[in-house]
């Protein structure tokens, strides 16, 4: 058997989820067959088939959260597997993570090994049949992650359970998981409680597999409730006693775990972040912030990870940083002239036209090496300066913003800007960026003016000190040598991070750039 794993996205991103099954059991696939759609916090991506065969089982269902190296499903390799065959290997216990082993195959064998999970021998329990006690190990759940909290038990002692059924959820510093049963039976003993911390491959727990005596308890319906503000009493011990050593609010906590769970690790952030005034204490009438019905002519739906993570890191953006945006605008009559004059030309020997961009992006760059602070970052108590230029362009698409970057944009022609903005746009349109395509930036650029906005302050890029917005062209009178002229006019807007960059060196950055577009013979001279 093959199993079929989570790839690694990128160095942020840990985990994924499950968008939509391309196949199903006893499917037969080709090599690199999309047979998986997961959507991380940044993109959607195919996970291919690793190599010709047939599809014997499917682990995680459709919107199940799933981690990077977790194994998702399994295949038969081979052309001339069965499709009977796959549908007996659907079958088989499923592989978790690497939590269990298959009880069937350490029959006999005593103890076993912590971090695999297995069986116990002894005498089977007392009105089972054939039973075996089978171990419920704590998973590996990433490289640098090696102890967890245990939230909450699904089920309890004498409860039967279904192999894969969630029956305990741990908690880590970074997120919540259920953790399955390794197979069907009965929960024997429970030998970590509610609230204690385990390490990678600790026995959790002991089910009794086989088949059930009549009159044993049936395993009790246990589903998850929705737990967003959910109040101090109802969130599982860790994350519970953290808020209560620090003396938190968990109404104020945003939860990250699954179906909006608190975590352990949004309990630390929250106690490490500068304190605030709690919202209660604002107003002590404050409704409570429960979901409403919609009503008749309205409807709900479930934001995307990508729709979550925009709106998360928007909001930690304005929470960190000093955010100050300054405005200038810019006679664009020159690089429209040159535009008009050249278009042709241009399209012809470089096979792309001509457009804004490629100006405004070697205008920032230009701007960036005489005010370096715009294009470096804040590490802790220090400055990382920043002696390349990689510039985010944000482009807009049905799922959301996403923003691609031009490494090394200062090595790049104007031409060889506008072929790679043209690819990373249609890329995006059709959901193929790669997460390596969107990691590095040091400064973002941003264009309202395609969907008609006049003036705008746009949020930045953290952990970025600086964002560039772009605006509509639009014909003003100005005044240019004592006369009233008519010119096409664009509004500049620079947001910053006052922490690191001063009013001078921010109304500096943006004078630099207006220069070099009213004057486009700057870029090429270097000045």
């Amino acid at each position: 058997m093959t199993d079929i794993t989570v790839p690694a996205a990128g160095e942020s991103v840990t985990e994924a989820d499950i968008g939509e099954w391309l196949v199903k059991v006893g499917d037969r696939v080709k090599r690199d067959d999309p047979i998986v759609s997961l959507e991380t916090d940044k993109a959607a991506m195919d996970v291919p088939a690793p190599a010709d065969g047939v599809i014997t089982a499917l682990n995680a269902e459709e919107g199940d959260t799933v981690e990077v190296g977790q194994v998702i499903a399994t295949m038969e390799e081979g052309a001339a597997a069965s499709a009977g065959g796959a549908t007996g290997a659907a079958n088989e216990k499923p592989k978790s993570g690497g939590m269990e082993r298959d009880a069937k195959d350490e029959t006999h064998k005593g103890a076993a090994n912590g971090a695999g999970g297995g069986e116990r021998s002894g005498a089977a329990a007392s009105g089972v049949a054939a039973a075996e006690e089978v171990e419920i190990t704590a998973p590996a759940s990433g490289e640098s992650v090696t102890e967890a909290d245990i939230g909450e038990w699904l089920v309890k002692v004498g409860d039967r359970v279904k192999r894969d059924d969630p029956i305990v959820s741990l908690e880590t510093d970074k997120a919540a998981m259920d953790v399955p049963a390794p197979t069907s039976g009965t929960l024997k003993e429970i030998l970590a409680e509610a609230g204690a911390t385990v390490s990678v491959g600790d026995v959790l727990g002991i089910i009794t597999s086989g088949e059930v005596a009549e009159g044993a308890k049936p395993k009790e319906q246990s589903a998850v409730p929705q737990q967003t503000n959910q109040k101090l009493s109802t969130l599982s011990p860790a994350p519970r006693r953290v808020i209560a050593q620090n003396g938190l609010d968990a109404d104020d906590i945003q939860g990250t775990g699954k179906d909006g769970r608190i975590t352990k690790g949004d309990a630390l952030k929250a106690a490490q972040a500068p304190k605030a005034e709690s919202p209660k204490a604002k107003s002590q009438d404050a409704p409570a912030r429960t979901p409403r019905e919609p009503g008749a002519n309205e409807e709900r739906v479930k934001m995307s990870r990508l729709r979550r993570t925009i709106a998360r890191r928007l909001k930690e953006s304005q929470d960190t940083a000093a955010q100050l945006t300054t405005y200038n605008d810019v006679d664009m009559t020159a690089v429209m002239a040159a535009r008009t004059e050249y278009k042709a030309l241009f399209e012809k020997k470089h096979g792309v036209k001509l457009g804004f961009m490629s100006f405004f992006v070697r205008a920032c760059v230009q701007a960036l090496r005489e005010v370096p602070e715009v294009n470096a970052e804040i590490d802790g108590d220090h400055i990382v300066y920043k002696n390349h230029y990689d510039i985010g362009i944000a482009v807009g698409t049905e799922r959301g913003l996403v923003v691609p970057v031009l490494k090394g944009a200062e090595h790049m022609s104007l031409a060889g800007i506008e072929k790679a903005i043209n690819a990373y746009a249609g890329k995006a349109r059709d959901g193929d960026l790669a997460m390596a395509d969107m990691q590095g930036g040091t400064f973002t650029i941003t264009n309202g003016g395609v969907y008609g906005s006049l003036m705008s302050s746009p949020i930045l890029n953290m952990p970025q000190s600086g964002i560039l917005g772009m605006h509509r062209i639009e014909k003003r009178p100005v005044v240019v040598d004592d006369q009233m002229v008519i010119r096409p006019m664009m509004y500049l807007a620079l947001s910053y991070d006052h922490r690191i960059v001063d009013g001078k060196g921010a109304v500096t950055f943006l004078v630099r750039v207006k220069e070099c577009l009213e004057d486009p013979q700057r870029l090429l001279l270097d000045l």
